[in-house]
């Protein structure tokens, strides 16, 4: 159970982070895959006739936690996470944009596109119960009792999926200032792996025992809790190698992304803004694999229970997967009130999303964006997402272009980053000024290749 609850810390040192993906790139004035991704009434505004999308790779995480100062060779890392009263939340994220091709013909845009996405969190986790477990050499004679309350649904939760994206888009009116657009993206959804370990309003006691020289969990009032496990992570979810073998796995459903752009013309093929609305991951994956289990408890670890030893904290800290806690708590008697389910759905992680890119002077423009979810990532069957917005200023010289975004999510918090273009490669990260300059609690990268033509 530790290593699952360091998991996402472990990933800084796999160089994951954020989760605003290919900021700055995504609402670039060179129209291509990218920006179909965010909203799919961009196609008719391909900067070129044909597009082929080579590869791209966005990897972030976030905390509110851990700054990158706060890191070095004698950090403790469960003492950073779990010290104080701060709830904690915290995300990995990697989406791998693969090979793609996108073509406009008079005023209709098509294009095919594939991804991959990895995504760990851990949501709203009360640290003195973390800390318990992790920590229970911390549990003495000297403070024998720690009470616990919270009501919130605690969750660690694990995915992994791919998708194939088929995207038609239209211009549908056009005049020499106006132009509105309206396109749809039609997805395969690929239930790769899925694990999620969640306890909702967890009220209750550790305590000190002396006669076995250890700290022990009982709960006052009885609390429910869902584990959920399907493919690679039904066993585990806190080795990477689980989540990249089995992107993309079996056939689980079908995605929507739905979207309308308007341009304010400033010459043929220039704007003065371009807007977009959108509304994307609309959908669910259907995870059907020979180990899939999602199975509903109510928990009760009474104080005095003469049926059972007590439940020691070092028993759950010496579980290494959702399988061994389930069967731990499961056979102690602990557990009742199953609700089992063979197959499951999980919801896709919905966004809503507004941009605007706005032409300054020349070559320079501003783009504004936010996203907002629509889902709770308290609830067990979701996928999570961040609230986000970023301001964008850059300077687009067409072969070269550079930007500066600015964002805030909710987790995270503030931060500066830099990126560029040159032709159909581009590098990038929402958080590089601020890594440098402040104690950033997100490092995020991105890069990729394209290529444009006619």
């Amino acid at each position: 159970m530790k290593k699952i609850l360091i998991f996402s810390v472990i990933l800084i040192a796999c160089k994951t982070s954020a989760q605003d993906h290919f900021a700055g790139v995504t609402t670039s004035s060179r129209v291509g895959i990218l920006n179909v991704g965010i909203n799919p009434a961009e196609i008719p505004n391909l900067s070129k006739k044909f597009e082929i999308n080579i590869t791209g790779m966005s990897m972030n995480f976030s905390n509110n936690i851990i700054g990158i100062n706060d890191l070095n060779s004698d950090s403790n890392i469960e003492d950073l996470l779990f010290t104080g009263d701060r709830i904690v939340n915290a995300g990995a994220d990697i989406e791998y944009s693969g090979p793609g091709v996108a073509m406009k013909w008079k005023k209709w845009g098509f294009g095919i596109s594939s991804k991959g996405h990895i995504k760990f969190d851990v949501v709203d986790v009360d640290p003195k119960f973390a800390n318990a477990i992790v920590n229970t050499n911390e549990i003495t004679e000297n403070d024998p009792t720690l009470f616990i309350k919270n009501d919130y649904n605690q969750r660690m939760t694990g995915v992994s999926w791919g998708e194939i994206g088929f995207s038609a888009g239209r211009t549908f009116f056009e005049n020499k200032k106006h132009q509105f657009n309206a396109g749809i993206t039609l997805k395969l959804l690929f239930a790769g792996s899925y694990a999620n370990f969640g306890i909702d309003k967890f009220e209750g006691n550790v305590k000190f025992d002396v006669d076995n020289n250890s700290a022990a969990l009982t709960t006052t009032v009885p609390v429910n809790v869902n584990f959920a496990y399907s493919g690679n992570l039904a066993d585990r979810f806190t080795d990477v190698s689980d989540y990249t073998s089995s992107v993309f796995g079996k056939l689980g459903g079908v995605g929507t992304d739905l979207g309308i752009n308007y341009q304010l013309k400033d010459g043929e093929k220039k704007y003065k803004i371009n807007a977009g609305m959108s509304i994307r991951n609309i959908g669910s994956l259907k995870f059907k694999d020979s180990n899939n289990s999602s199975n509903s408890y109510t928990l009760n670890i009474p104080e005095n229970d003469p049926l059972n030893d007590p439940l020691f904290l070092n028993e759950i800290n010496n579980t290494e997967s959702l399988v061994e806690l389930e069967s731990l708590l499961d056979d102690r008697g602990y557990l009742s009130s199953k609700k089992s389910n063979k197959d499951f759905r999980v919801n896709l992680p919905t966004l809503f999303t507004m941009y605007g890119d706005f032409k300054l002077y020349h070559k320079f423009y501003v783009t504004g964006y936010i996203q907002q979810r629509m889902g709770d990532n308290n609830d067990n069957r979701q996928i999570t997402a961040q609230n986000s917005f970023s301001i964008i200023p850059r300077i687009n010289l067409g072969f070269f272009e550079a930007y500066i975004p600015f964002s805030k999510n909710e987790i995270s918090g503030s931060n500066f980053g830099f990126g560029f273009r040159l032709g159909g490669f581009y590098l990038g990260s929402g958080s590089a000024i601020s890594s440098l300059i402040n104690n950033s609690k997100q490092i995020d990268f991105n890069m990729g290749f394209r290529w444009a033509f006619l």
